[in-house]
């Protein structure tokens, strides 16, 4: 919704500004917009510190703007009178008018479009190096003593899917005769449900002639 801040050059205007920032860091949001740049504009010196608020806000608005202008100021006074009442029916000036005339940023410049591109290319590039790892312990057990043991480990190591890889194994007695295939395995998180990877290919076919169950035995981040 659009807000109006009128008077400013007054101290009821910067009270009822101090008012409206109390909780806030900003005109609009987290972030300075030209909002902020337009009320920023018409105060028309530094507010007293009776405006914690506004002292807070116009402090953060400044030094933002700061880097922009990098020139030592001299110090100028604006002379005249207040601006005339607008009529009844005049629109209210608010903060979120489109103002082309009024543009401190001014354009980018190819140098600053570019370094900006590079930077969203390096949060990307951090996103991606911060998917996680797990190391996975896994138990697979035959049907029965009469399973052979070296296809049913040719067969698990055939599933591929992108993030998986298999490591070192080793066949470890259960009884009976019957020997359970003992894995682990390198998954990357973002990529690889070991629940799925049961259920939809290890204990599914073609692997299922050979593997009858898959317990987790350690679960690991890396």
């Amino acid at each position: 919704m659009a807000v109006t801040f009128s008077d400013l050059h007054t101290h009821a205007g910067v009270k009822a500004l101090d008012e409206y920032l109390a909780g806030k860091s900003y005109i609009s949001g987290d972030h300075l917009t030209k909002d902020d740049v337009k009320v920023f504009a018409a105060i028309a010196e530094i507010p007293s510190g009776d405006y914690p608020n506004v002292c807070k806000w116009y402090a953060a608005v400044s030094s933002k703007l700061a880097p922009r202008f990098p020139g030592k100021a001299a110090g100028v006074r604006i002379g005249g009178h207040a601006a005339p009442a607008q009529p009844a029916d005049a629109k209210a000036v608010t903060a979120d008018d489109d103002d082309d005339d009024l543009d401190l940023f001014g354009d980018e410049t190819e140098e600053e479009k570019k370094a900006a591109e590079q930077r969203e290319a390096a949060k990307t590039s951090t996103k991606k190096k911060e998917s996680g790892k797990s190391s996975v312990l896994m138990d697979i057990k035959p049907w029965d003593d009469e399973t052979d043991m070296k296809k049913l480990e040719e067969a698990v190591r055939e599933v591929e899917v992108p993030g998986l890889l298999w490591g070192a194994s080793k066949l470890v007695p259960v009884g009976y005769g019957i020997k359970k295939l003992q894995i682990m395995l390198t998954i990357v998180d973002d990529l690889v449900s070991v629940d799925e990877l049961i259920e939809d290919r290890l204990t599914a076919e073609p692997c299922n002639e050979y593997v009858q169950s898959c317990d987790i035995v350690a679960f690991n981040k890396i």
